[in-house]
């Protein structure tokens, strides 16, 4: 650790490092939504994964001796906390549970540093949530091989005409919770009040990120509930959680802002929601979540042309050639 950095400092960057903020305030704040989400939900075990998995995922990247800027802005212990928050929320509460959290904290770690030693390395593509989504996917898969891990689902209740099927647009009132909790979901949380404190702490590390955000869930909202997608789905904010990380990612973060920019930014955000879609059945066969990887695959996909906007160049094949091949 380096000496204008504590170990306390670090973590917190690595909570706000989950929506590229490199804020101790902001991760601080992201830190209070989940300890709210698990209050009201009464899921306590959601809140300490969320803080173990940040602070064994940073523990590890010191003792492998990992790039010492990189860990002092908390890039190493964001992938931990998702993998600390997603856990508990799809797996069942028990000793072997913590377990595999702290074992797969660490190891989120060590595939952080590989996909920055490849991927960024060779093509500058950040690997972002990737190293959780592996993870996240590799751990909640191997709960149906080991018994002593049990998969929990938490099934909705259709308590609004919207989620009944009675109307096609939701009331103005749940719109507004539909658009934070688009924000919320992002750490697995399904409060509307966890979306505001999440959308607060971005709001006080960058403004640009803020709107980024905002907008990235209200076009989010708008295109899944143009296209009718499974309204329970839509409610709950898993429509939009991923394309408000590829809004900030694309729109602030990677690319810099311009105008070309935000409209580059609105064409990721809306292709976003589409592989959302895609992801989620594409999954179902094999009962895991899709996590952060639609957000992985666009921001990737829209990452990677940014030095040069064209396909790869090759000679025009001219018509009269061919004619005189055959």
């Amino acid at each position: 650790m380096s000496k204008k950095s504590n170990f306390l400092a670090v973590c917190l960057r690595g909570s706000g490092q989950v929506f590229f903020m490199e804020n101790q305030i902001t991760g601080a704040f992201f830190l209070a939504a989940i300890a709210y989400a698990s209050y009201v939900s009464t899921q306590w075990a959601i809140a300490i994964g969320a803080v173990v998995g940040l602070v064994v995922a940073t523990l590890t990247a010191n003792w492998l001796q990992c790039d010492q800027k990189s860990i002092d802005a908390g890039l190493f212990g964001f992938n931990g906390i998702l993998v600390g928050v997603a856990l508990p929320t799809f797996v069942a509460d028990s000793a072997a549970l913590w377990f595999l959290l702290v074992f797969g904290a660490a190891a989120s770690t060590v595939i952080t540093s590989a996909v920055a030693s490849t991927l960024t390395k060779t093509w500058a593509i950040p690997g972002s949530t990737g190293p959780f989504v592996l993870t996240g996917w590799l751990l909640a898969a191997c709960a149906y091989s080991f018994g002593g891990l049990e998969l929990i689902s938490e099934k909705p209740e259709l308590g609004t005409d919207y989620l009944q099927g009675l109307v096609t647009i939701p009331s103005a009132p749940e719109l507004l919770e539909i658009f934070f909790r688009n924000i919320a979901q992002v750490f697995l949380l399904g409060s509307a009040i966890s979306g505001v404190l999440v959308l607060i702490g971005i709001f006080m590390a960058s403004v640009p990120a803020g709107i980024a955000a905002a907008l990235g869930s209200l076009i989010a909202m708008v295109v899944a509930i143009g296209m009718k997608a499974n309204p329970i789905e839509v409610s709950q904010g898993l429509y939009g959680f991923s394309p408000v990380l590829t809004a900030i990612a694309v729109g602030v973060v990677f690319l810099q802002p311009s105008w070309r920019v935000a409209v580059y930014a609105g064409l990721a955000t809306v292709v976003t929601v589409f592989v959302q879609g895609a992801l989620d059945i594409i999954m179902l066969p094999d009962g895991l979540p899709s996590f952060t990887a639609p957000y992985v695959l666009t921001m990737y996909l829209f990452i990677a042309p940014k030095k040069m906007m064209a396909p790869h160049p090759h000679s025009h094949i001219q018509s009269d050639h061919l004619l005189e091949k055959s």
